[in-house]
């Protein structure tokens, strides 16, 4: 054989095996040592595949893909710092529990570790961050290669998606030259299919689930992001029966698209009533059920922290369980399935008062907001203004920092269906605007990104997706010139340095860029300027809509939102 023909047998063989594995989109960005790679996915009709020139983007964008679709993605760079572009978005897959195949080209065995060009040591470059690593051989006609090819693609595709799912590299060492024959068909292969089991819980796993639920006579179930693969109406129908307060994190899609006889329980405003030491009082439990992550409000933590439930149960897949406050009592390995509905609910203990004070704390909250948001004008209000605005079957993105917390505090439950996600494994700012394209890219669903300036700016070049295939996304920026987040935090009360430090304010707007990459953009100052906007017909499939906000404002309007409804519930309780 010739090398060209060896090299592209290669090639086939592990694209047909990622094909096989169930494999079906990947983001490729450009480059010489990954030209075999591009160039067999570009041409295999099997793959849908997506472009984006910056490594860091592309891997953001790979996992809004990934995250959305609850499908693996193949990520595809060329050698050397490309490859290390990619770590953010990688410690974020492996938080999130998100499936990423990460195929990095690199240079011979020969070459790595003699100085040649954009050569790095590659095997093993992520470390832990992954799931799993394996430095492919160098193709060759050595009968046991492409064997070895086949079934490590395979391994590698069963890791990614296995519960819990994750990142996982596959290092691709090519010698030139690098050209392939293109193939019209993908290969058959050997291998035949990874069978994965469903991780349920045992027998003394639902007795002890069963005791508990039994035994609780104040009890509440709190629900973080979930996997996104999760069937929601085996949750519901479990909090229909249990009729426990449950409080819901905005990312575990439980605040939205609410069956009727669901809503009471819903608990959406518990970052604001955890707040309250009246309440707090009032609050505390002996009994607490988790799914999915802890949710990351602070008053939610401390909560917990001080009360200690004597039983807190987290059911959870992976065995090394989340538990950050160090409160977990019981728990139970599995995933969220159909043995959830064969748990027996026996809840003749409920304290019903307890579960009615929950629910009319709740209506107080609420009723707080809805008021602030009719007379208020500052930063939360425009965002509680995009969230009432926001379309039946529409998805949301919001960016770490405010935008992720005003949607917990203003994001009011509703029976519409709306999806909200964000990018909460690491709480990093980079990569958003990847992210949210890589999701509406998966959804295809009417998207918007609610973001603040300095994120906007630090992934400003996940824009470049744009450019090559259509994204229909509407942009939100939250510009109060700098990091919003910091004012809330003890950094603002020591005045000098905190602006250049923290506050960072660029002075920048968007108009521009928006032109840049011939996107609709529109400026507005108010909420009436808003949903003006908001509700005209978009005239391109990228908009950008830039919100002009005041730090200090929207400060002092969130502490009096929160001394409103704190005021109510020490005159109920």
């Amino acid at each position: 054989m010739t090398n060209k023909e060896i090299l592209t047998s290669y090639v086939y063989k592990l694209v047909a095996s990622l094909y096989q594995a169930g494999v079906k989109e990947v983001v490729v960005s450009p480059g010489s040592r990954s030209t075999p790679l591009a160039y067999a996915f570009a041409h295999a009709k099997e793959f849908q595949m997506y472009r984006q020139v910056d490594e860091r983007s592309a891997a953001f964008l790979a996992l809004g893909l990934a995250k959305a679709s609850a499908r693996p993605v193949v990520l595809v760079c060329t050698s050397g710092t490309a490859a290390a572009n990619y770590f953010p978005a990688i410690v974020e897959a492996k938080l999130s529990r998100i499936p990423l195949i990460v195929l990095t080209a690199d240079r011979p065995h020969e070459l790595r570790e003699v100085g040649a060009p954009q050569a790095i040591t590659q095997p093993n470059l992520y470390g832990d961050q992954v799931k799993w690593a394996v430095d492919f051989p160098i193709p060759d006609e050595f009968p046991n290669t492409l064997p070895f090819v086949e079934r490590h693609i395979a391994r590698a595709v069963a890791i990614a998606v296995t519960a819990p799912a994750g990142p996982v590299h596959v290092n691709v060492p090519f010698r030139e030259p690098l050209l392939i024959d293109l193939q019209n068909q993908l290969p058959e292969g050997s291998f035949a299919e990874s069978i994965a089991q469903e991780i349920r819980p045992s027998e003394h796993a639902m007795n002890v689930l069963e005791s508990i639920i039994e035994n609780a006579k104040k009890g509440i179930v709190i629900v973080g992001e979930m996997a996104q693969n999760t069937n929601l109406e085996i949750v519901w129908n479990f909090i229909r029966h249990l009729k426990w307060p449950v409080l819901v994190e905005s990312l575990s899609h439980l605040r939205t698209n609410i069956p009727n006889d669901c809503v009471d329980y819903i608990i959406d405003q518990y970052d604001a009533l955890l707040k309250n030491e009246t309440f707090k009082t009032v609050a505390e439990c002996d009994t607490v059920i988790r799914f999915g992550s802890q949710p990351v409000s602070k008053p939610l933590m401390q909560f917990l922290t001080k009360i200690q439930p004597p039983t807190y149960l987290v059911v959870d897949e992976d065995p090394m369980f989340r538990d950050s406050l160090a409160t977990t009592t019981h728990h139970i390995q599995a995933t969220i399935s159909r043995w959830l509905d064969d748990v027996t609910i026996t809840t003749a203990t409920t304290d019903q008062t307890y579960v009615r004070a929950w629910i009319e704390a709740n209506q107080i909250a609420t009723r707080h907001v809805e008021a602030y948001l009719q007379e208020a004008t500052d930063e939360g209000a425009l965002a509680a203004t995009l969230f009432e605005h926001l379309p039946e079957h529409s998805d949301l993105f919001a960016s770490s920092s405010m935008p992720i917390r005003d949607v917990d505090t203003f994001f009011n439950k509703t029976i519409k269906d709306v999806r909200i996600y964000a990018n909460r494994g690491a709480n990093g700012i980079d990569g958003v605007v990847s992210t949210a394209i890589g999701t509406q890219l998966a959804t295809k669903r009417d998207s918007y990104l609610l973001i603040g300036d300095l994120a906007f700016l630090h992934d400003s070049n996940g824009l470049i997706a744009t450019r090559y295939q259509r994204c229909d996304i509407t942009i939100v920026v939250m510009n109060n010139d700098g990091g919003g987040i910091f004012s809330y935090l003890s950094q603002s009360t020591v005045e000098e340095h905190y602006e250049e430090l923290f506050g960072t304010p660029s002075g920048l707007q968007f108009a521009n860029l928006a032109k840049m990459y011939d996107a609709q953009y529109n400026e507005v100052f108010t909420k009436e300027e808003l949903i003006q906007v908001l509700d005209a017909p978009k005239e391109k499939p990228l908009r950008i809509i830039e919100v002009m906000t005041n730090r200090p404002e929207n400060v002092l309007s969130h502490r009096k939102l929160w001394d409103s409804i704190g005021k109510e519930l020490d005159e109920k309780w």
